[in-house]
């Protein structure tokens, strides 16, 4: 077998035995390795050994000539990083040309979120009366309630929830398996969609005996591409000119947790981050909320007080 195809065959079987990744994170792996080969084997190079940091240098220059973003060459160097620290440790190559390589600096915007007023016109436009709506407006409660990731929810089975503790078994990022609380709205929603909205849907489907949580209008069950139209006819419903996509509910979840005065390493919990820096991105805070905090702390901020 071809010495580049043997090493991405290594390293993949890597990633998705010992590292749990999920399709898409193989997938972007497989992308930035492949783009790399392909520019190996332009420039003669024939073994992974040969490559050295000043090598590197000038693939780093072909990325950037490209046009390539900054963010697009971090997340190339980080997956060339880990191939050959994986290589390395099985004793393939020898050094890791790219582990001195500083990744270029990326400005980190500010998550998106929704704004109180927002989110209670969204709350406001489902048809509890349809099965449909009813499950329109449960997803809408849990992706706000709980903050888990689109294919965490469309993952949920019937088993996952458990209505006396109000908690969700969700299956995360890596197979980690974690429980998050929901509140009474999202538990009054969540309970009628499923004892009258599922059982509606699931007698469309053609086998009945489905355990998925949420199914879409034939009885099978809901896809990440379903939940993603579920929103936009639920924006669309509510009149509102704005971009919404699941994870600005995961971002608002955040963002309303941190404002109100929840831990950042209980919000870490929450949301299934392996590391607290994923989570300390959503510790900017709104206008109202640093107008409030100035007005209740200052000594001079309010007269006669």
């Amino acid at each position: 077998m071809d010495h580049f195809l043997q090493s991405e065959s290594l390293f993949v079987e890597y990633l998705k035995i010992e590292k749990n990744a999920s399709p898409y994170t193989v997938t972007y792996y497989r992308e930035d390795i492949q783009s790399f080969f392909t520019f190996l084997k332009r420039e003669g190079i024939t073994h992974l050994q040969s490559v050295d940091y000043q090598f590197v240098r000038v693939f780093l220059t072909f990325l950037y000539e490209k046009g390539l973003s900054r963010r697009s060459v971090a997340r190339k160097i980080s997956s060339l990083r880990s191939l050959y620290k994986f290589l390395e440790r099985e004793s393939i190559v020898s050094q890791n040309p790219f582990i001195n390589v500083s990744t270029p600096k990326i400005d980190k915007p500010v998550p998106e979120f929704f704004y109180k007023q927002e989110l209670d016109k969204l709350f406001t436009v489902n048809d509890l009366t349809d099965p449909l709506g009813q499950r329109n407006q449960a997803i809408l409660e849990i992706l706000y309630a709980t903050g888990i990731r689109v294919s965490e929810c469309v993952g949920l089975t019937l088993n996952d929830v458990d209505f006396d503790l109000n908690t969700l078994l969700v299956l995360g990022k890596g197979r980690k398996e974690r429980y998050v609380p929901f509140g009474s709205y999202a538990r009054t929603a969540l309970k009628l969609y499923v004892d009258d909205g599922r059982n509606e849907l699931l007698q469309k489907a053609k086998a009945n005996n489905t355990k998925a949580l949420f199914l879409n209008a034939k009885g099978n069950q809901l896809t990440t591409k379903g939940v993603r139209l579920v929103l936009d006819k639920i924006v669309k419903a509510a009149a509102l000119t704005i971009d919404i996509h699941p994870h600005k509910l995961r971002h608002t979840f955040a963002t309303h947790m941190l404002n109100e005065g929840a831990d950042l390493r209980v919000v870490q919990e929450l949301l299934g981050h392996e590391h607290l820096s994923s989570t300390q991105v959503y510790t900017h805070v709104t206008k109202d909320r640093l107008r409030n905090v100035y007005m209740n702390s200052h000594p001079r901020a309010r007269n006669g007080k």
